[in-house]
């Protein structure tokens, strides 16, 4: 009984952690919307009447809004405001920066992730996995996720015997775990061929 409600309890918050980002930010663009509505009042009536004018403005007020904001902040300016009101703010919220530099990954513009992608050896098994840090004593903070939700699971100090990187996108890592392991072959591939080059290149050295 007390192991159903374990379980029961992490799909709860597994799920609460899926759903309160998108939920939010449903929130934000709805008081958005709300926040337009006097300035758009005037075009109204642009639009044919039986076409909820008002919704749709709005809408595309904010998403003009979010697009500018986001095009600001390509500029040189743009980009130390951004790196301020990061440094100063938006980083003390937990786990921004673990989840901005995922989604950073996801878009293609951040190659140099935290996330790194790996199998972990654990209780004689091996799991999926991400490499947040490397310490300066050569162990590895490694977080492993949930199945089959990636944002939520636990944090290990691990040696670095134990961990095994994969070079494969964090996408199709996340991928594996969301799909309840399926796919973990092309992770398990990328790990036997990672050994093998560190084998090749270990007896260059030697020799």
């Amino acid at each position: 009984m007390k192991q159903a409600l374990v379980f029961a309890g992490k799909c709860i918050l597994a799920g609460l952690l899926l759903i309160i980002p998108v939920y939010l930010a449903i929130i934000v663009l709805l008081k958005g919307m709300q926040s337009t509505e006097r300035l758009i009042h005037p075009l109204i009536h642009l639009l044919p009447e039986d076409l909820p004018a008002e919704q749709i403005l709005s809408l595309l007020l904010v998403l003009t809004l979010c697009f500018l904001l986001g095009l600001a902040m390509r500029t040189t300016l743009g980009h130390r405001a951004r790196v301020r009101l990061e440094s100063t703010i938006i980083e003390k919220i937990p786990g921004y920066t673990l989840f901005r530099s995922l989604s950073h990954q996801l878009a293609g513009q951040d190659k140099d992730s935290i996330w790194k992608p790996a199998l972990v050896e654990i209780h004689g098994s091996l799991a999926p996995a991400f490499i947040i840090e490397i310490l300066d004593d050569s162990r590895f903070t490694i977080f492993v996720p949930s199945i089959p939700t990636p944002f939520a699971g636990a944090t290990y100090v691990m040696d670095g015997a134990r961990v095994h990187p994969v070079d494969i996108p964090s996408a199709d890592a996340i991928k594996v775990i969301s799909n309840w392991g399926s796919g973990t072959s092309r992770m398990l591939q990328a790990m036997e061929k990672s050994a093998s080059i560190d084998t090749v290149a270990e007896a260059g050295r030697r020799q």
